[in-house]
């Protein structure tokens, strides 16, 4: 396979247009079919929020043909600010499985309990790889103390507690950290390898990509961004006014997003919400798996298994909420149909556009139909539900529609 270039072309929020910025920059954005008045009016959009004082900073990026055309940062942050990522780390934990499929080492219907003797009790032993990457496994509030993770005994010993919400297979319902904690400990014993050595050495390394990590070094703490939670949280009578359910309880407490503050909590490099990157890593994440996809040329996965954990495989399992097919493929989420925008993409993604977003607000994917990966970031972790869903569906909409 041949490496694809990674080059970043990087500017400042400033406020002036992008004409004015980068007038010698102009020329290869509409070489690469770049809309400069569409961006534009991206930029506008991304940038309102932190003039409206609704978000403190906010940092996006738009990566095409292997490098990124256009990044910038808004607000109490500069381009080396890096951002927790939350949700967005589950497409890279599963990528890092993927390499695993890859070399023949895992097989998605072999049982959990086959490989994690400790996991299986209390009902789990029906459990599959594959219920837990389509978030069916059935434990979907398991607890599990980030900071156990590192003692072997108090990690095995979660797992073996465990018990299952409803039985395996049965429903979706979103596990926000739980079935991924169990994939990492897959990847260990599969690997022989700490799951966040095995994704810096098999994931991160080979991309040649700076500032992404599933396990922050105590160096880089003094570039993340600070999380503040912004907005008023949404009460039973705000749900009831607009006619829409509640969303369940979760570990996903303000106490567990403010968590992500500590520098012990980051290190734990939390396999379904713990990544830290900016805006121009992740993107260029993104354009690998791309390159992959139509070309063969990613430099961590070959085509036919990039197209094996790019395959929707949720069949007609639907959220419990909207009550919309999930469209999940091994991990990631797929636009697919008009209802795309449940999925956390814009209205102009295409079909087979994949990626996975983050708690707050954050964005990251791919649209092989135009080439484009986008990302955008914030450290405002919004309590309105409602306006992180048009803000999300919005921005993306603007983004998947650069090219001319």
């Amino acid at each position: 396979m041949t490496e694809v270039k990674r080059e970043v072309r990087k500017s400042r929020g400033s406020g002036l247009t992008i004409e004015s910025m980068v007038s010698d920059q102009a020329s290869e954005l509409k070489s690469a079919g770049l809309s400069i008045d569409r961006l534009e009016i991206l930029r506008m959009r991304v940038r309102k929020d932190v003039e409206d004082e609704l978000l403190p900073s906010v940092q996006f990026a738009v990566a095409k043909d292997g490098k990124v055309l256009w990044s910038e940062t808004f607000g109490r942050a500069t381009e080396q600010t890096l951002y927790p990522i939350f949700s967005c780390t589950k497409a890279i934990m599963s990528v890092a499985a993927w390499t695993l499929i890859q070399e023949g080492k895992l097989d998605v219907n072999e049982r959990v309990g086959d490989i994690i003797r400790e996991f299986d009790t209390n009902g789990k032993q029906d459990v599959r790889v594959i219920h837990l990457f389509l978030h069916t496994a059935g434990f979907p509030m398991a607890p599990f103390r980030p900071s156990d993770w590192d003692d072997r005994d108090l990690r095995v010993g979660r797992f073996a507690q465990w018990r299952l919400n409803w039985p395996t297979g049965e429903k979706f319902e979103y596990h926000p950290s739980s079935s991924m904690w169990v994939i990492a400990e897959i990847v260990e014993r599969k690997s022989g390898q700490d799951f966040r050595s095995f994704i810096r050495e098999r994931v991160i390394e080979p991309l040649d990509v700076d500032d992404l990590y599933v396990g922050l070094p105590n160096a880089e703490n003094e570039r993340i961004s600070t999380l503040v939670h912004v907005g008023d949280a949404f009460t039973n009578e705000d749900f009831k006014r607009l006619g829409i359910p509640e969303p369940p309880v979760t570990e996903v407490t303000e106490d567990a997003i403010l968590s992500m503050n500590r520098p012990e909590i980051r290190a734990v490099g939390i396999p379904g919400g713990g990544g830290m990157a900016t805006a121009t890593a992740l993107a260029l994440f993104y354009q690998d798996l791309l390159s992959g996809v139509k070309d063969d040329r990613s430099c961590i996965l070959n085509k036919q298994t990039l197209d094996y954990g790019l395959k929707v495989v949720s069949e007609d399992y639907r959220d419990p909420l909207s009550g919309v097919k999930v469209n999940r493929a091994l991990g990631l989420c797929i636009a697919g149909d008009s209802q795309r925008n449940f999925r956390g993409f814009g209205h102009t993604n295409s079909e087979t556009s994949f990626g996975h977003g983050g708690a707050g607000g954050q964005i990251a994917w791919a649209d092989p139909e135009t080439g484009l990966s986008f990302s955008y970031l914030t450290n405002g972790h919004d309590r309105n539900p409602i306006r992180v869903g048009r803000r999300t569906v919005s921005i993306s909409t603007k983004a998947a529609s650069l090219c001319e």
